[in-house]
C-alpha cells in the first residue's frame, strides 16, 4: 500500500467506467419485460431493485442478479409449472443501467445505485438512506480503479459537512464502504500521520498492470 500525495482520488478513465458483464447479465435497476404466453395477468414490466430482486405474482420474490434473460426465463417457467400447464415465458431487458455505485457497510439500505454527473459521496450515502445506527462519520472508504490501478480514499463525513474539504465526486463502479471493514483497517497505520479531519487519505492499493 502506497500513500499518494493528492487532495482527492483521481478520476477514472473511460475504460475504468465500463462494466463489461452488464450487457448480458441482469443487474440492479435494470427494467425487465416478462411475458407469460396466454396468461396476461402474469405478464408485467418490472424494475430490478437495488439488491437485485424482482417480485412477480404467483412466483414471488426472485433474486435475478447475475442471471441471463434465458436463465431467468427458465427459472420462472419452473416456478409456474405448479399453476400453469406448460408455461412459456419470455424475458426481455427493456433498459440496462450500467453506471452504478455500490454502497455497503453501516448504511440503512446497502445496494447498487445509479450514478449521474452530480453524484457525490454524501449523495451516494443518502441514496442508501443514510448511516445506520452504528455508522461513524470518520469511517468512509471509497474504492476505485484508475488506469488499471486499484486505489482507495479515506474520508471523514463530518469534515465534509463542515466544509473543511469538498464532497468528492463518485463515479460508476466505485465502491463506498461505511464503517469498520478490511479496507478501513488498511489505513490504521497512516491515520496517525495524516488525520482525515483536514484532508482525505488517498492510497494506491495495487498496480494491476505489474501483476499481468
Amino acid at each position: 500500500m502506497e500513500l499518494i500525495e493528492s487532495a482527492e482520488l483521481p478520476k477514472p478513465s473511460r475504460a475504468d467506467l465500463v462494466a463489461p458483464d452488464r450487457e448480458s447479465l441482469i443487474g440492479p435497476l435494470d427494467t425487465l419485460g416478462i411475458d407469460v404466453y396466454g396468461v396476461p395477468s402474469l405478464s408485467l414490466e418490472t424494475k430490478v431493485d437495488s439488491s437485485g430482486r424482482i417480485s412477480m405474482p404467483v412466483v414471488g420474490v426472485i433474486d435475478a442478479r447475475g442471471m441471463t434473460s434465458l436463465e431467468l426465463q427458465r427459472f420462472i417457467e419452473d416456478r409456474l409449472r405448479k399453476y400453469v400447464k406448460n408455461p412459456t415465458v419470455t424475458v426481455n431487458v427493456r433498459s440496462s443501467v450500467s453506471q452504478v455505485v455500490t454502497v455497503d457497510g453501516s448504511v440503512i439500505e446497502p445496494g447498487l445505485f445509479p450514478v449521474t454527473n452530480q453524484t457525490t459521496l454524501m449523495r451516494a450515502i443518502a441514496l442508501a438512506k443514510g448511516l445506520s445506527e452504528f455508522g461513524k462519520l470518520d469511517d468512509v472508504v471509497v474504492l476505485r480503479t484508475v488506469n488499471n490501478q486499484r486505489m482507495a480514499g479515506l474520508y471523514n463525513l463530518g469534515a465534509i459537512r463542515r466544509g473543511v474539504y469538498p464532497d468528492p465526486a463518485i463515479y460508476a463502479n466505485d465502491v463506498v464502504i461505511v464503517g469498520d471493514s478490511p479496507s478501513r483497517r488498511l489505513f490504521k497505520s497512516l491515520v496517525s500521520l495524516a488525520p482525515v479531519l483536514t484532508a482525505p487519505l488517498i492510497v494506491l492499493l495495487q498496480n494491476r498492470s505489474k501483476t499481468n
